[in-house]
């Protein structure tokens, strides 16, 4: 019986350090994407590839970063200033899995007519995230990441994928009720 509960242990700290070592990681990639001049060249650094590659897992992580205030060096044509950390961090949590902006921002822009040849559609929504509160913006996108809606979001999932949102949300839920 002790053995199983030393196993145990030892996989959960092993569990612990590579998530530690993911956000770490995720955290140094976002200081790089800070230093590009342009809003609209984030998606082509080498450090927002990596966090891409990392794919949906990273949400959460990158979820945790939305409140970091920190200034950085990349110039928003479209806001006209520069953005903050917490920022970046929200553009690449869209570019890995748009996120459903109405529901989010309570804005809908159906047009899209904000800021020429832009990629970053979240970028046009920043006002009204900062207006509302970047913590209540967090509270909404961590709990849409774990809710059954998002299932079906943007477009129904198979398989493989449709699997892995589906233990998050569960393990989320489990570990909540708590």
């Amino acid at each position: 019986m002790k053995k199983i509960g030393l196993i145990i242990s030892v996989l959960l700290l092993n569990l612990n350090l590579v998530f530690s070592q993911t956000e770490s990681e995720i955290d140094s990639l976002l200081i790089g994407i800070a230093e590009t001049e342009n809003s609209k060249e984030i998606i082509k650094t080498e450090q927002a590839e990596k966090i891409i590659a990392f794919g949906e897992k990273s949400l959460p992580i990158l979820a945790e970063f939305f409140t970091d205030s920190t200034l950085t060096n990349v110039k928003s044509e479209c806001r006209e200033r520069n953005l903050k950390k917490g920022e970046i961090a929200i553009i690449m949590a869209d570019r890995i899995e748009r996120m459903p902006y109405a529901t989010l921002t309570g804005v809908q822009n159906c047009f899209m007519t904000f800021c020429e040849n832009n990629p970053n559609w979240i970028e046009y929504y920043l006002p009204w995230i900062n207006r509302d509160g970047i913590k209540k913006f967090q509270t909404k996108y961590v709990n849409w990441l774990y809710d059954k809606e998002r299932l079906g979001w943007p477009i129904k999932l198979k398989g493989k994928a449709r699997k892995e949102r589906k233990k998050m949300i569960r393990e989320r839920n489990k570990n909540t009720s708590r």
